[in-house]
């Protein structure tokens, strides 16, 4: 049985000699962009002195990519001048602006390409299924070889139609592949400081870190008693999710329980925010607070539209004043 798209002919028979697909990731589980809170991965870290992980953390902690991110630290507070509280805090933004704004930016336009695709995979979808359905009947299928006809062709031409549009939804995840490495980085690079392995200009970093806080932390390698950083970095990584979620109408049960998960891992942040120093505390709220700002701003249609993002149904003309609707909805005016 013979079909056509695009001016091929395509026939579903020759399918059944190609391996099982790999299902696709849905358009509708990719989501707007995750926020920047890994803490599983620096939980351990932090949880561990440099001296007793045994080999992988001091391998960690001595790594090229460390010894970057203190590198990038220490040229920030010696050409600056500034406090090294000034110091943490410009270079956070600083790097959130030149590497992970560019690639959300990315991750938007390659969404919003996927979405507007949808269309047309529905509609190819539809006839697939009927053709299948034909030759079944007429060679005598089971469901199981039909289900695999099926699977196999819709995986080749939604790959096809993602190729012609160059909008392949794993390119969507690059800002992940390089935000959480990054993260973890600084982190560490942080707690090197903080446990006075590296020094500058003769001094040990960690006696200007200690001298080099603000408000209620003055010393940046102590922990903050009074537990408002902590509090901070979870409140604001809760924001993230939350304004995710809002804006995710008809999740799928996987979304919901993600959806779940990072609120758990959000909460279960405040205390390991509390087990660090305040130059790592400090870090992780810089770092919290641009991934909130980077958040809102790529719901701004004009910053949209600046970054050349395609425009979609799911676009709105005033995604601020629809957020606060959504938000008083569902936390203040809930009965």
């Amino acid at each position: 049985m013979l079909w056509r798209l695009g001016g091929r002919w395509l026939c579903s028979l020759p399918a059944l000699q190609r391996r099982i697909w790999s299902p696709l990731l849905a358009p509708a589980s990719v989501g707007a962009e995750r926020p920047a809170f890994p803490v599983w991965a620096v939980a351990s870290v932090s949880a561990l002195a440099p001296g007793g992980a045994g080999g992988w953390y001091e391998a960690l902690a001595a790594s090229a990519p460390v010894r970057a991110a203190e590198e990038v630290l220490l040229g920030a507070h010696t050409s600056t001048g500034l406090p090294w509280w000034g110091s943490i805090l410009l270079t956070t933004v600083a790097l959130r602006g030149a590497v992970t704004l560019p690639l959300a930016a990315y991750q938007h336009y390659i969404l919003a390409k996927v979405e507007n695709l949808q269309p047309e995979i529905k509609n190819i979808a539809r006839h697939l299924n009927q053709e299948v359905a034909v030759s079944a009947n007429q060679l005598g299928w089971s469901k199981k070889v039909a289900r695999l006809t099926y699977l196999r062709n819709m995986q080749r031409l939604v790959s096809e139609l993602y190729v012609r549009d160059n909008c392949h939804p794993f390119k969507a995840t690059v800002l992940v592949w390089i935000q959480l490495p990054m993260w973890i980085f600084m982190s560490v690079a942080l707690r090197n400081f903080s446990m006075g392995t590296t020094h500058s200009e003769g001094f040990s970093v960690k006696e200007q870190l200690a001298t080099g806080g603000v408000l209620w932390f003055p010393d940046l390698t102590a922990l903050d008693s009074t537990w408002i950083l902590p509090v901070s970095v979870g409140v604001t990584n809760l924001l993230i999710v939350e304004i995710f979620a809002l804006q995710k109408l008809g999740m799928s049960h996987f979304q919901k329980y993600v959806t779940y998960f990072v609120r758990a891992v959000s909460v279960l942040m405040i205390p390991i925010a509390a087990t660090v120093p305040s130059s790592i505390a400090l870090y992780w709220l810089c770092s919290s607070f641009m991934g909130l700002s980077q958040n809102l701003l790529l719901r701004s249609p004009g910053f949209r539209k600046f970054c050349r993002i395609p425009l979609t149904k799911s676009d709105s003309d005033t995604p601020y004043k629809d957020l606060f609707a959504a938000f008083c909805a569902k936390f203040i005016l809930r009965k």
